[in-house]
C-alpha cells in the first residue's frame, strides 16, 4: 500500500529489547483539507535508516504494509493491534525547497550599452 502526506514528525530510533528496534514516522494526511489526519508508521530493524533523511514538512510517499495482531490480556480480555509497517519512503518535496528551479545569474551586464560594441544592428 501507499499513501502521500507532509511529514509532521521524525521520531528517534528506539532500542525495544536487545534484537528489536523502531522509529516511528507521523505524517499529516489531508484527504479533506477541513480535517487533516496524522497517520503512524513504524520503520523496524534495518528499515529505521531509511528516515535518516527525512524532515519535518517533507511530502513524502510512503509505501507500507498493514499489520494486526490480537493479544489477550491477564484478564482474558482480547484486544486489537494494528501497525502501519513503513518498507519504502520517496521524497517527492523537501521542506523549504524553491518551488521554482534555481538558476545561474548573467555573469554579464547586457542592459549597458558600450561604445567598442562593433555589431553592425
Amino acid at each position: 500500500m501507499e499513501i502521500k502526506g507532509k511529514v509532521h514528525e521524525v521520531s528517534a530510533t528506539q532500542q525495544v529489547t536487545d534484537s528489536l528496534k523502531k522509529r516511528e514516522l507521523i505524517i499529516e494526511y489531508i484527504e479533506n483539507p477541513q480535517y487533516p489526519e496524522y497517520l503512524k508508521f513504524e520503520a523496524i530493524q534495518d528499515r529505521t535508516s531509511l528516515l535518516d533523511n527525512t524532515k519535518v514538512g517533507d511530502d513524502v510517499e510512503v509505501f507500507f504494509n498493514l499489520k494486526g495482531r490480537k493479544w489477550t490480556d491477564k484478564m482474558g480480555k482480547v484486544v486489537y493491534f494494528n501497525t502501519l509497517q513503513l518498507w519504502k519512503i520517496n521524497a517527492l518535496s523537501a521542506a523549504g525547497a524553491a518551488s521554482t528551479p534555481e538558476y545561474a545569474a548573467p555573469s554579464a551586464d547586457i542592459s549597458s550599452s558600450s561604445d567598442d560594441d562593433d555589431l553592425p544592428f
